[in-house]
């Protein structure tokens, strides 16, 4: 317990306190961010915000993970697992991709990156090579870091995707929740808050987990996870660099995560869920970045099939509620609690079903 709460002090501390070094760095190479033409038109005064503060978080989560391990190797002997450096992997991997779409944005002055297909590919190949690495690295129980058996609460025994479909499924998953991430960072704090809210369930989730390991406890309920323990050890330290860089982007925002920590926090999110053997039950954590996503999906396919026709205001749905009459603070207060009710309900779910077979006992 200790080692968790030293990841998430670390990169607490990381994140609130290189933040703002991070926006004097950015605002003297005129690393600012472009607004949409098309968006609320208070949103015009956020132009030239610093943005690329992703690199922040991605920082704050890496040297958290393993700044505590140097306490665990003190206590145990032990290193890093296949568990935490595939999901360090995936988390910078798409960190990169984000940098990359920040950096042409800002070259070009235009809120537009890297094309959808330079992007679509970068996502591809940091999502499948996560996916394939996933199923190798078996432990002395016989454990790999994912499963091909898909997973809501746990593994769902009869619903076994196979290797093509277990990569082809988690670079679905990954995809789907790092845009969804970035379709939801377009208000100050949005994302940030959000994302604190699920990786806390993540930790809970994971540590729950490692103490009811079958490894150690054979008993109703327990799980089989690989390295349960250095999940929850990125989750803490995702969850405090969150905390951290919320400061600073809380509304009126002084930076902005960009593309560069959207990417990497929905890929870090999936990731998460993969290798706790929780892949859908992150759509009801994550219910918030699920109905941003859809909202974006829904006004696309309806303008196209309807000739121009639009369910919502604009899209995603946080601009429908600013255009709507709401002000931004009073939508990203209410997102929040949306996020929470859904992380709490989620997370009644993954305890109810534990529940339910330890009393079998």
């Amino acid at each position: 317990m200790r080692s968790v709460l030293i990841a998430a002090v670390i990169a607490l501390a990381i994140s609130i306190l290189f933040t703002p070094i991070a926006i004097r760095m950015l605002q003297r190479r005129g690393f600012g961010q472009e607004i949409r033409v098309d968006g609320p038109e208070h949103h015009i005064t956020k132009k030239g915000t610093p943005t690329m503060g992703g690199a922040v978080i991605v920082l704050a989560t890496v040297v958290g993970y393993f700044g505590a391990y140097l306490f665990l190797i003190g206590e145990d002997g032990r290193g890093p697992t296949a568990s935490g450096l595939l999901l360090i992997y995936l988390f910078v991997g798409l960190g990169v991709v984000g940098f990359l779409d920040d950096y042409i944005s800002i070259r070009n002055q235009r809120n537009l990156g890297l094309n959808k297909t330079a992007k679509l590919v970068g996502q591809l190949v940091i999502g499948v090579s996560f996916a394939v690495l996933a199923l190798q690295f078996r432990n002395a129980n016989g454990l790999t870091p994912g499963s091909t058996v898909l997973s809501f609460v746990r593994d769902i025994a009869p619903l076994t995707l196979g290797t093509v479909g277990f990569v082809a499924f988690a670079l679905l998953l990954i995809s789907a929740f790092s845009n969804a991430v970035n379709f939801t960072d377009g208000l100050d704090g949005l994302a940030s808050g959000a994302s604190v809210m699920v990786f806390g369930s993540y930790l809970i989730v994971s540590f729950w987990q490692f103490g009811h390991d079958c490894a150690r406890l054979a008993e109703p309920g327990c799980y089989s996870v690989r390295d349960a323990l250095d999940i929850t050890l990125i989750s803490a330290a995702a969850m405090g660099a969150c905390f951290g860089f919320l400061w600073w982007n809380a509304s009126p925002a002084r930076i902005i995560m960009g593309d560069t920590g959207s990417l990497s926090l929905g890929g870090l999110m999936a990731g998460l869920a993969i290798l706790t053997r929780t892949e859908l039950l992150l759509v009801v954590l994550g219910g918030l970045f699920v109905v941003v996503a859809m909202s974006v999906t829904i006004q696309i396919v309806v303008f196209r099939v309807g000739g121009g026709r639009r369910i919502f205001r604009m899209a995603p749905i946080h601009h429908h509620f600013e255009l709507a009459g709401w002000t931004e603070n009073t939508v990203v207060v209410r997102f929040w609690i949306v996020t929470g009710m859904a992380v709490a309900f989620g997370l009644g779910l993954f305890y109810a079903d534990w529940l339910s077979l330890a009393e079998l006992e």
